[in-house]
């Protein structure tokens, strides 16, 4: 009898895992279908506009030859994202572990009062200042060919006010791993790099990826500094031209190998550290 319990339980579990797995599968190829069409678009050669054809009737790499050539703004426009992501991607950081830090290890003044402050502030969706942030950028000559810096300053700006991960990451690393570094006569800022620093690597990469992927696909901010001009246009902003009702059928298949250009640097940066995202993700949401 227990045997044919056991039995029954088995074949339960092992149909349950054939459903999970059936549903999964049909989620993954209809999640990846559009990625294989615009590689196959993207490596199609036999016109520049759109092909009802899903696989090409020309290979070739013209397409991609295209975007590095003196005829293409691509470059330009893939460096003003690189620019842009790289800096972004630091200053957030530093800011975001810095605030995370003296939350999570600090007791002072007021320190609830602004926990909660930026929690309501955050409610409220970023573009309801776009208009006040461009006329200050204006002011400054942050528009136009010069938008770089200014979405570099906005990215960086209010980024402490992510810091919500990251606390609860280190809330969960014990204190009497700073008072144990104390009583061996460390300083805080010893402390901090040489202690707590080291045990933060999945929540800093964390943090390194996500504050990477903002800047490199966001459009409308990026789209109302550049104001058409080519030389502050992002990636977004100059593809999004391509694909006007004038200039689809010239470079449709040039904004397709585009789109896997622009792929390609976070999909490596997720190949090599999936692990410590999930860690840090994990990590930050035990508590907070």
């Amino acid at each position: 009898m227990a045997n044919e319990k056991h039995a029954s339980l088995l074949a339960k579990r092992r149909a349950g895992n054939i459903i999970t797995y059936v549903i999964l599968s049909l989620i993954s190829i209809v999640w990846i279908i559009p990625f294989v069409f615009l590689i196959f678009q993207s490596l199609d050669v036999s016109t520049t506009g759109i092909s009802s054809n899903v696989f090409p009737e020309k290979f070739g790499f013209d397409n991609f030859i295209y975007l590095f050539s003196s005829e293409s703004n691509f470059l330009r426009w893939y460096f003003n994202t690189f620019i842009i992501a790289l800096f972004a991607c630091v200053g957030q950081t530093i800011m975001q572990f810095m605030m995370a830090y003296a939350l999570s290890r600090f007791r002072f003044r007021l320190r609830k009062m602004m926990m909660n402050l930026m929690l309501v502030i955050g409610m409220f969706p970023g573009f309801l200042t776009m208009i006040v942030l461009y006329e200050v950028l204006a002011k400054f000559g942050f528009v136009g060919a010069n938008s770089v810096p200014g979405l570099i300053i906005v990215s960086i700006a209010s980024s402490g006010m992510g810091y919500y991960v990251a606390k609860g990451f280190l809330d969960t690393m014990p204190k009497s791993l700073d008072e144990a570094a104390m009583v061996d006569g460390a300083t805080r800022m010893q402390i901090f790099f040489k202690v707590i620093l080291p045990l933060c690597k999945p929540i800093v990469i964390y943090i390194i990826l996500t504050s990477f992927m903002g800047p490199w696909g966001d459009f409308v901010f990026a789209y109302k500094l550049a104001n058409h001009t080519q030389e502050g246009m992002n990636v977004a902003t100059g593809l999004q031209d391509w694909l006007t009702a004038a200039n689809m059928p010239l470079h449709f298949k040039h904004f397709c190998a585009a789109g896997v250009m622009v792929a390609i640097p976070v999909v490596i940066l997720f190949m090599f550290l999936q692990k410590y995202y999930v860690e840090g993700v994990t990590g930050g949401a035990v508590k907070g």
